[in-house]
């Protein structure tokens, strides 16, 4: 055999997998079609953070009076905002490179295909094609935007990478799926000036969050002009000269709009398309591989890891998985990944983090429990830098002290939301977090608080 574990993609979860093999002694190449990092690395999660960032800045500009700064900037020049964005991914893809060559692991550029259960070929942009042997073969190839059918291919209805590559700021925006991707589209647009309009199918915004999580970012959304139309499906979006119109159907109603632009973000698809998995008799079910609960596939020797493979659709989460592959080819003993164990974040405005069952989940699954909610309009920090907008909310077994789920909302609880994954692992309750001393004045009070006032043992409200 050539190698002893090949990758397929090398986005969060393939690259990773591949740096781990190599740290254990493994013979690891990975192969790529485009630019190495993946979707993630160079058009999903650190582009859009970058955009978000620009939109932070403005909004700090904008409202620099309350901070005691007169400033009459704020000019807004999206060519350059997109230009950074593409700099950032670019000297991150980089990165990877020189990870990967610092590791000895083998690139490939171009498309793989399997030949059998451990031989690929590999197809580059010149149609030179080229074969490796492999004892171990994990699918990282990751997901693509879900489609709509009846949508016009049209330059007036985006995806995110089209979304990414904007050098006007549309002055009227229809969000397709609120969603973290639609969520934050929407967001960044109309903090940029945009007429945004938010479209979700189900009752709720956000629908895999908290209720109270999710009311309170519509209340804001609301708040700042954006419109959002909840249990509203879409049943047509068609081209009208230079812009699009939507057809939006509430029960017996319906509602023809019109907008410049329109963003799709109705989930995802893996990209299982082209790998031959149906000549080597790989599982699939409903566009993903379907895996164990250690990312095995059905073939002994075949792995799949990240968003090819099952939900929740997370860049950490496919890190883990392909740590934990590479792991298990090297011989180590692994844990398989408990998904209530990973943490989920939205870097919307204001932003979304949370781990673990909902309140309504807990409730479902019979569990008795209190909650705990502090806002961050009673943490001196937050006041201070203007962030007083939000709360975290922690769910707590009543007979075991165990953090059965925490939601948080607020600019920075992204930042925060990982003391709670760290308890979880560490098995660490209620009492643990309640004995310990958090520095002040921090954001992070708000964690203690949030636990103390589930005991009704707050201090500060």
């Amino acid at each position: 055999m050539d190698f002893d574990l090949t990758i397929i993609g090398s986005g969060p979860g393939g690259y990773v997998a591949a740096i781990r093999g190599a740290q254990l002694g493994l013979r690891v190449a990975i192969v790529e079609r485009e630019a190495l990092g993946g979707i993630c690395l160079n058009w999903g999660c650190i582009p859009t953070k970058s955009f978000l960032r620009s939109a932070e800045v403005l909004k700090i500009i904008e409202g620099s009076e309350k901070y005691g700064i007169k400033s009459k900037l704020g000019d807004v020049d999206i060519r350059e905002v997109v230009k950074r964005s593409r700099s950032i991914a670019k000297k991150l893809s980089s990165g990877v490179e020189y990870l990967l060559n610092k590791n000895k692991v083998e690139i490939f550029a171009g498309e793989a295909s399997f030949i059998n259960s451990k031989s690929v070929r590999i197809i580059d942009k010149n149609n030179l094609v080229k074969e490796v042997t492999s004892k171990n073969i994990c699918i990282a190839t990751g997901g693509r935007p879900r489609e709509i059918s009846g949508i016009p291919n049209s330059n007036n209805v985006w995806f995110y990478k089209e979304a990414l590559q904007v050098d006007k700021i549309p002055n009227k925006l229809l969000v397709v799926g609120s969603g973290a991707i639609g969520v934050e589209f929407a967001s960044f647009f109309s903090q940029m000036g945009t007429d945004v309009s938010l479209l979700e199918a189900k009752p709720t915004i956000l629908p895999n969050e908290d209720f109270e999580i999710s009311n309170f970012v519509e209340k804001q959304f609301l708040k700042r002009g954006i419109k959002v139309y909840k249990n509203h499906s879409l049943l047509s979006l068609n081209e009208k000269g230079s812009s699009v119109e939507a057809k939006l159907k509430n029960e017996e109603k319906i509602l023809t709009l019109e907008f410049e632009k329109a963003i799709l973000a109705v989930g995802i698809v893996g990209n299982i398309e082209n790998l031959n998995l149906e000549g080597i008799n790989v599982d699939c079910s409903n566009g993903s591989i379907v895996v164990d609960k250690y990312c095995r596939t059905n073939v002994d020797n075949i792995y799949a890891i990240g968003d090819v493979a099952s939900p929740p659709w997370l860049a950490h989460k496919a890190s883990h998985e392909g740590i934990a592959v590479a792991e298990q080819i090297a011989g180590v003993k692994v844990h398989p990944l408990n998904k209530d164990k990973v943490p989920a974040c939205t870097y919307c405005d204001p932003e979304v983090a949370s781990i673990g069952l909902t309140e309504k989940e807990a409730d479902k699954q019979g569990f008795k429990f209190k909650v705990g909610t502090f806002p961050f309009s009673a943490n001196g920090k937050a006041l201070a830098m203007g962030y007083e907008e939000g709360f975290i909310k922690t769910i707590i077994d009543k007979k075991t002290g165990e953090f059965l789920g925490v939601h948080m909302v607020g600019m920075g609880v992204t930042e925060l939301i990982h003391n709670y994954a760290l308890a979880k692992e560490a098995e660490i309750i209620q009492e643990n977090i309640e004995n310990t001393i958090f520095p002040h004045p921090t954001l992070s009070e708000a964690i203690h608080e949030s636990v103390l006032k589930a005991s009704e043992r707050e201090i500060h409200i």
